[in-house]
């Protein structure tokens, strides 16, 4: 009972070769026992299968350790499919995370996928790309706590107002070092795909206007329930910490993303 043409996002041995179905490739994935193999080897498959608990879709919301995988790079396969999408086919789209998609295909598409659990389907028949953008950033804004969590909220907005630049920069590595794994991994590889994104001159996404759209997504408030006075203060530090984030070398950010699974970033 095979369901077609699932994406690879982390490299898995085919049932019935045996050899690695790599990072991105299209497989199959039986609905009873939940084997993978190639597109290639379905022939081969033998017809009768032995049913396996189905994977449990990932909780409607959640901190970002609860969507990671258990091995490093620890980044949530929903937001490395969404990136290698708007990589793939995005980058010379004008306003790309400012125009917004249609909210009710990104709400549709975020909830298909959450129920997905690790077996995503292909966002590829998503044919406007700012819903992908859409349901990235919704996912991001539904955590739970934001991406630099709320313990370290305030050491990210003092280290982003320190005036000397190498002292910055050294203080906002310190506590990107203090991030929980998987909010530090999947913040190291955000990074690398808005750097891309704001090098790409028919975006017209520079960083000044990327640190607009995620300030508030990846920052957020030190708390669950901000007061009126938080938030009013909190806006424009929120984009200062994403554009000081942003300034910081690529190779700071790769470190935390290439050393475990070199195709995990989309070139």
């Amino acid at each position: 009972d095979p369901v077609p043409l699932l994406q690879v996002i982390r490299p898995e041995p085919c049932h019935v070769c045996g050899s690695c179905i790599r990072f991105g490739k299209t497989a199959i994935k039986c609905c009873q026992c939940q084997l993978l193999l190639h597109t290639k080897c379905r022939e081969q498959c033998p017809s009768l299968c032995t049913p396996r608990p189905h994977h449990h879709a990932w909780p409607r919301e959640g901190v970002l350790a609860d969507f990671a995988p258990s091995t490093p790079p620890l980044v949530p396969a929903l937001v490395v499919q969404c990136v290698t999408e708007v990589e793939t086919r995005g980058l010379t789209e004008t306003g790309l995370y400012r125009v917004p998609g249609a909210e009710q295909l990104v709400r549709e598409w975020k909830r298909k996928l959450l129920r997905a659990g690790g077996a995503l389907p292909a966002l590829s028949s998503v044919t406007d790309i700012h819903v992908v953008c859409g349901v990235l950033k919704d996912f991001l804004r539904g955590l739970k706590e934001p991406l630099v969590t709320f313990s370290l909220h305030p050491a990210f907005l003092r280290a982003a107002d320190i005036p000397d630049d190498a002292a910055r920069d050294t203080a906002l590595r310190h506590v990107v070092n203090k991030l929980p794994p998987a909010n530090r991994d999947t913040l190291a590889f955000l990074m690398l795909h808005l750097l891309r994104v704001s090098h790409s001159r028919d975006c017209k996404m520079d960083v000044l206007n990327l640190s607009r759209v995620f300030g508030p997504t990846l920052v957020g408030h030190s708390s669950a329930n901000p007061t009126p006075l938080a938030i009013m203060e909190d806006t424009p530090r929120q984009c200062k910490v994403v554009a000081h984030l942003l300034s910081l070398p690529p190779n700071f950010w790769r470190g935390f993303v290439e050393t475990e699974q070199e195709n995990l970033v989309p070139m």
